[in-house]
């Protein structure tokens, strides 16, 4: 379980040059925030919805408050904290909650790999050498389509695609790649790539599985008091646009 700092409820107004979020907050005060999500946040910008935001001790920070959980379009709980993601897989990988990557026993965080100078979210080893290293690219996705369906990208990312790459490369290297998407919205049933918004990324994808990427999906279980990976779910990439096939 990751839990959430203490969060207070608020209602949201708008976001704005990417890192700024103006709420009401249950005093009736408008405040500032910091949004650290810097995606365009597609069906999570709702005027007078109920959100939540933490407040920070650090007494250097000018924004004192973070925006971390919003009601999108269709009314499910995001977590917008793209920061939290990480945090989020790291605690399933150490309590062995993920079948499919349970059996190494040595995990490393940002690790330098590939050829276009990146880092991995997660390299994860068995020291018994008797299977290969497995490299463990994680996003976050908080894009809501509706009827349960969790899309990404919402915008265009071309860092998303290099992560590709370099996963495509170390898979040719004879290593295990996996892309794992933690999904944060409070109601998903299953997941898909966004080919309408970036249809190289979606391009790309196909050409990562050919290579043998495995994709992963799981659902976060989000409450006003906590938040944690509960279940995975579906991916139904038959959904991509043929034209990228």
């Amino acid at each position: 379980m990751d839990s959430h700092p203490k969060l207070w409820p608020a209602t949201f107004l708008r976001r704005y040059k990417r890192f700024f979020a103006d709420l009401i907050d249950s005093e009736g005060n408008i405040i500032t925030v910091h949004c650290p999500n810097t995606g365009s946040m597609k069906n999570c910008l709702e005027p007078n919805s109920c959100c939540w935001y933490s407040l920070s001790s650090n007494p250097k920070r000018k924004l004192k408050g973070t925006l971390e959980l919003v009601t999108t379009k269709y009314g499910a709980l995001a977590g917008v904290n793209t920061a939290r993601a990480n945090n989020l897989v790291r605690t399933a990988l150490d309590t062995k909650l993920i079948a499919e990557l349970s059996a190494y026993d040595v995990l490393k965080s940002e690790v330098p790999y590939g050829k276009e100078k990146s880092r991995i979210d997660f390299l994860l080893q068995d020291t018994s050498g008797e299977i290969p290293d497995c490299y463990l690219e994680v996003k976050n996705v908080t894009l809501d389509e509706g009827n349960g369906m969790a899309m990404f990208p919402d915008s265009v990312t071309a860092r998303g695609t290099k992560h590709l790459r370099e996963l495509i490369f170390m898979a040719e290297e004879g290593f295990r790649s996996v892309l794992f998407f933690c999904v944060q919205l409070s109601d998903a049933k299953s997941f898909s790539i966004a080919s309408n918004i970036d249809p190289v990324y979606a391009g790309t994808i196909n050409d990562a599985l050919d290579k043998g990427i495995e994709i992963i999906a799981w659902r976060t279980l989000i409450t006003s008091d906590s938040i944690a990976l509960q279940m995975p779910i579906d991916v139904t990439l038959d959904t991509l646009d043929q034209k990228t096939r």
